[in-house]
């Protein structure tokens, strides 16, 4: 029935009564994250369930069935899963110290003159290795707001810089939940997706860190640093080495984890309790997220049944003749959803299931398909002023959220050469991708 369901406009409407739902709370009480995004969700899930497609009415059993369906999709669950894995990672490797170790680690290397272009480089390993960018934000903020007066710089410019950085992490890294969103969502490996990213964030990156190098600065100020152990970095290069010698995602967050927790042990830094709490404090951490992802899930599933897939589909390729006009699709689609959610996570979830039906339409090869999803709600993540990442070093700093996207030069030019790729087709694959086909959703 979701498969052959006719086009219906009313079908799409549920994302719509979220988005709405969004924005009037967000209106009403001046503040865009004012509403819980889990309640709005379900509010559009309640919603979708008053609905019927074209010329026929379905029971409440039955939408309810179609509903759980979508929401208990293998990929949803196994998504579900791999948060809260990941989630154990990032607690444990902040209890042990890890995230601390490194940025001193990095701070004591990086003479004076290069402060601007060396917060960033210590924002984007940061980020890359803990694969969240407001953890990142929230360990750096201080350090790089810090820096303002010695420097004799703009705060805004730093608190841009700092969210320049953590964007890197949060599109690039293997344990990033956008990279793990895109790549379950099309069904392809971490590996495939990171060399697609890496193209078009590298041009990016070193554009932004040209433009820093070449912003003076007052000499009379240099990072203080505290001490580090190597020993406890080893988690992230643990989970760098496997992703990159092509693990399931499960083993390497598993390896990621295991490794992070005999450091805290011989360390001291915990008992085995200790460790275990730690572990359910992360996986606490993504609950939430899991369930905004399984009723994603299940909304889709609805929305396809009702046929408003089908109509967006329509809409979207109305004009589309090729594949560079699927992706340009694609890219639009993830696009409006951040705009909309200020989230990048879930925009990609929610998105996911629409791009991989133009994959299939259209030639798309998924592992463009999740570049191309990562890349765009991560540009754009990085400059709404409404987002968690602006908000969150904006509160830090006192600092108008416009003023800090103005400076967020990263993400604007990920954006640009997110364009770029797909106007020109890189980068292309030996294969054509083919062998994802059954992976996908």
């Amino acid at each position: 029935m979701q498969q052959h369901a006719p086009a219906n406009f009313l079908g799409l409407t549920p994302i719509l009564f979220f988005v709405i739902t969004v924005l009037v709370a967000g209106i009403a009480t001046d503040d865009i994250t004012s509403m819980p995004v889990l309640v709005a969700f379900f509010l559009s899930a309640g919603y979708a369930l008053l609905l019927n497609p074209k010329h026929k009415t379905l029971s409440l059993t039955e939408k309810l069935n179609l509903f759980c369906e979508g929401a208990g999709n293998r990929n949803i669950v196994l998504l579900v899963l791999i948060f809260l894995l990941a989630g154990a990672f990032y607690s444990l490797t902040i209890d042990i110290g890890a995230r601390d170790a490194t940025v001193n680690l990095a701070l004591s290397v990086i003479p004076t003159p290069m402060i601007l272009p060396g917060l960033f480089l210590i924002c984007c390993f940061i980020s890359f290795s803990m694969g969240t960018s407001t953890g990142t934000i929230t360990a750096l903020a201080p350090i790089g707001l810090g820096l303002s007066e010695g420097l004799g710089v703009s705060p805004a410019l730093l608190a841009g810089v700092v969210v320049g950085g953590a964007m890197f992490g949060d599109n690039l890294s293997f344990v990033s939940d956008t990279t793990i969103a895109a790549t379950r969502s099309q069904g392809v490996q971490l590996t495939d997706k990171f060399k697609a990213n890496l193209l078009i964030t590298l041009p990016a990156c070193i554009l932004t860190l040209m433009i820093l190098v070449f912003i003076p600065v007052s000499g009379g100020s240099a990072l203080q640093q505290g001490g580090y152990d190597l020993v406890r970095i080893l988690p992230y290069l643990m989970i760098i080495i496997s992703a990159l010698a092509g693990l399931n995602v499960i083993i390497v967050l598993a390896l990621g984890i295991a490794t992070a927790g005999i450091i805290g042990l011989s360390t001291d830094s915990f008992g085995v309790m200790a460790m275990w709490q730690s572990i359910q404090t992360g996986m606490g951490w993504m609950q939430n997220l899991s369930m905004i992802a399984l009723t994603i899930g299940g909304i889709v599933s609805l929305m396809y049944a009702y046929g408003g897939i089908a109509w967006l589909i329509r809409v979207l390729t109305y004009r589309v003749k090729s594949r560079r006009g699927a992706e340009f699709s694609i890219a639009a689609l993830v696009s409006i959803l951040d705009l909309s959610t200020a989230n990048n996570t879930i925009s990609i979830v929610a998105a996911g299931p629409i791009a991989s039906k133009l994959n299939s339409e259209y030639g798309v090869d998924p592992r463009r398909t999740a570049s191309i999803l990562d890349v765009f709600s991560c540009s754009f993540q990085g400059v709404v002023p409404y987002g968690a990442q602006i908000l969150t070093i904006s509160a830090v700093g006192g600092l108008s959220p416009l003023a800090v996207s103005a400076y967020a030069w990263y993400p604007m030019l990920l954006l640009f050469f997110g364009l770029v790729s797909i106007a020109f087709n890189f980068p292309r694959f030996v294969t054509d991708g083919s062998e994802y086909a059954a992976d996908t959703p």
